[in-house]
């Protein structure tokens, strides 16, 4: 069973507009199309933090950095394996 702050936090959620300027981590995550912890971890890879006591923000640009980001990440094995075949 999930507890409440997985609920809370944990779930990609849809934003009211795809193209507003700064979305919470959970709208982001929604929008890329990915897990809220994949989200995390690369706002930290890219040293994207929030002020203390507050929920970290993503704007426009920060969104564009974590997708390119995401895109120059070498492929796993299994994928080239699989493309070479």
């Amino acid at each position: 069973m999930t507890g409440s702050k997985y609920e809370l936090y944990g779930r990609p959620e849809e934003p009211a507009d795809v193209n507003q300027e700064f979305m919470t981590v959970q709208e982001t995550a929604y929008v890329l199309d990915c897990s809220v912890p994949t989200v995390r971890r690369r706002l930290k890879a890219l040293g994207i933090k929030a002020k203390p006591g507050r929920r970290i923000k993503t704007s426009k640009q920060d969104r564009l950095d974590i997708h390119n980001a995401s895109r120059e990440q070498p492929q796993s094995k299994r994928r080239r394996l699989a493309a070479a075949a």
